[in-house]
């Protein structure tokens, strides 16, 4: 007997089998997952509230793609593609090297890296996310340094100035960068520049960088431009990535990690 599906496992294979095929009717999604009309409804109601999807007489289509980003709030986004933020995370973690001055940046996604950050020796840890201080605040084994600056209270981050001279005095082996929207034409884009200005000068006192982010959010954009993917070292994203957009991406010479969504 098949173990019921929670209800993130059915969402996340309602979009699954929506990449396929585009538009499917609620028979067919009752009838695969083996689960009543009005879950289906259910689902489909949650994923429309997400801007993934909409519903359509008698069935549901993927959203068009977003040209915003995804919700500001944080506890919105903590609940947006959750296996592939943990599979991205470790698949992050695994670059991180003890010793080393490492930059997570603000999201959800590099606030998944955390965890696998605590059994490090010898790390510094920089961040502009008052999330990540406050989990790394128990263990006094690893040097935590806050950028400061003018607090986001939907995102739970700082940005702007202060925090910008601050990173320009350090120096950085790896920055995990975050974004909301990236693509292969606009690169990692951002909706303020306060935010944009940030992150470029992370990226300026960089020896490495690394893009995390999941596929839902490729192919948005906003009106900041943060940096062209070529000038990324390295770009983690979920299998759900077009393999025409990871081969343009690789085209420059720029790295892509493809991870397991269902990870």
């Amino acid at each position: 007997m098949t173990t019921p599906m929670i209800p993130e496992q059915r969402q996340q294979e309602i979009l699954r089998m929506l990449q396929g095929a585009g538009v499917l009717s609620t028979r067919e999604l009752t009838d695969a997952m083996r689960v009543s009309h009005m879950t289906v409804r259910r689902d489909i109601a949650a994923l429309e509230t997400a801007g993934l999807v909409v519903a359509v007489q008698g069935g549901v289509r993927l959203a068009d793609r977003p040209l915003k980003e995804p919700p500001r709030d944080r506890i919105v986004r903590s609940a947006l593609e959750l296996p592939s933020k943990r599979a991205i995370a470790a698949a992050a973690a695994a670059r991180v090297r003890d010793g080393s001055v490492v930059f997570l940046d603000a999201g959800t996604t590099c606030e998944a890296v955390v965890p696998h950050l605590l059994t490090r020796s010898g790390l510094t840890v920089v961040t502009n996310d008052f999330t990540t201080v406050v989990a790394l605040a128990p263990h006094d084994h690893i040097d935590v340094i806050h950028t400061g600056g003018l607090v986001d209270h939907h995102r739970l981050s700082a940005h702007g100035p202060l925090g910008v001279a601050v990173v320009r005095q350090l120096a950085i082996d790896l920055y995990l960068m975050s974004a909301g929207t990236w693509s292969v034409p606009d690169g990692v884009t951002v909706p303020e520049a306060d935010t944009a200005l940030l992150k470029q000068a992370v990226l300026e006192v960089s020896h490495a960088s690394a893009l995390l982010a999941d596929s839902s959010k490729f192919g948005a954009f906003e009106r900041y431009r943060v940096a062209r993917l070529a000038e990324l070292d390295l770009v983690i994203t979920d299998d759900r990535l077009p393999d025409e957009a990871a081969d343009a991406i690789r085209a420059p010479g720029t790295e892509v990690q493809l991870v397991s969504a269902s990870a």
